[in-house]
């Protein structure tokens, strides 16, 4: 899976999460600061992100650093999808 893929897959959750669009989104754009972010539409976004690349992800994993952009968070999305991989290949 490729970073802009993701970070696709992550401006259209955001989309939907928050009922707007987010122009001109950018790998520094922070989550809470600038697009506003609350707790539900942080959880909205890892659901979208779980059902888009068939994802599991689990909360003991997540770190607040991992929602301070959306570079951090496509990083995050990243590492988990690498980790799924590699669960699946040792099975």
């Amino acid at each position: 899976m490729d970073r802009r893929t993701v970070i696709t897959a992550v401006e259209v959750a955001l989309c939907e999460s928050l009922g707007r669009a987010v122009p001109e989104l950018t790998e520094e754009t922070r989550l809470f600061e600038d697009l506003h972010l609350d707790s539900t539409t942080s959880l909205e976004l890892l659901m979208a992100m779980e059902e888009t690349f068939e994802l599991f992800i689990d909360p003991e994993t997540l770190d607040m650093d991992d929602f301070r952009t959306v570079g951090t968070f496509t990083s995050y999305v990243l590492r988990e999808l690498r980790s799924e991989s590699l669960q699946g290949e040792a099975l």
